[in-house]
């Protein structure tokens, strides 16, 4: 698999970050991880890197490819309920800290998905949105239920209220995980937090993530998400992946240009280099 990861992370109108974003790499395995400590609680950013070690650890851990995603991922977020709380009794006086998390699981050509809270994942195919979580928030529930419009809940007073969260209280929460995503060449994955997809519309996140450089169509998007809330921007963070190809850079594909590899001693080996490198992208054009 070819890939290309981008992160974007701000601070917006508030006096700290308490977001939290990782992308951990292992063998042509991708773990994209996004928490967004919970405002107006004191401890949220602690929360939100506990919920970014504990997902780490695990994943490093982890015996690769990963045999039953939905339950990796169901545990992991578990842990990091447990870690968080027990990180909270250890402060002077104790805190009560929480989280939202999403999380996402790439491995052979496939991607799972879970959260907690109201931070989102994207799937992003030809700037549509195929796939987006539901978020865990009172007002989501209201909006499910058809008790509200969509055009109401941006305003509702209790928009920020969770109805899940990792840490805050000793009861597991709930956690929703997908079933197996096969992915395509072109796929974007986004997760983010609310300070990025409330001010936004989705196409409008689909149109400038599809468009160019996946870290500056980050950047840009929530350079756009604080804009339209200043003064009272959240912190603003994303973490994407893009798929470029879902095939491995192995001996049966580069059979074609087995030559040069072979000449590397007799040619200039930077000249060398780049020969292979156009004779790769040959390859995959009409894939990227």
């Amino acid at each position: 698999m070819q890939y290309v990861i981008g992160k974007s992370s701000r601070l917006g109108n508030r006096a700290i970050n308490q977001d939290r974003i990782a992308a951990l790499e292992r063998d042509n395995t991708v773990m994209l991880v996004l928490g967004d400590g919970l405002g107006g609680r004191v401890g949220g950013e602690i929360a939100a890197q506990v919920l970014i070690d504990t997902v780490a650890s695990e994943f490093q851990a982890a015996t690769l490819p990963i045999q039953d995603p939905k339950k990796f991922l169901t545990s992991s977020l578990h842990r990091a309920h447990f870690g968080v709380i027990d990180e909270g009794m250890k402060k002077n006086p104790p805190l009560n800290p929480g989280t939202t998390a999403v999380l996402c699981l790439i491995q052979d050509g496939q991607a799972w998905w879970a959260h907690v809270g109201d931070s989102r994942l994207y799937l992003f195919r030809g700037s549509v949105p195929i796939y987006r979580t539901k978020d865990h928030s009172y007002v989501e529930k209201l909006y499910q239920k058809g008790e509200i419009s969509y055009d109401k809940r941006a305003s509702h007073p209790l928009r920020n209220y969770m109805t899940r969260c990792i840490g805050l209280s000793e009861g597991v929460p709930e956690v929703t995980v997908s079933n197996a995503v096969a992915l395509h060449a072109g796929d974007v994955l986004m997760l983010c937090s609310d300070g990025l997809w409330e001010p936004l519309e989705e196409m409008e996140i689909g149109s400038k993530i599809m468009d160019g450089r996946i870290e500056d169509a980050l950047d840009l998007l929530a350079q756009q998400a604080e804009e339209k809330t200043y003064p009272n921007s959240d912190n603003t963070s994303a973490v994407a992946i893009q798929i470029m190809s879902l095939q491995l850079i192995g001996r049966a594909i580069v059979d074609g240009i087995d030559k040069q590899v072979n000449q590397a001693t007799k040619l200039d080996p930077v000249q060398n280099a780049v020969d292979v490198i156009e004779q790769t992208f040959k390859l995959y054009k009409d894939e990227m």
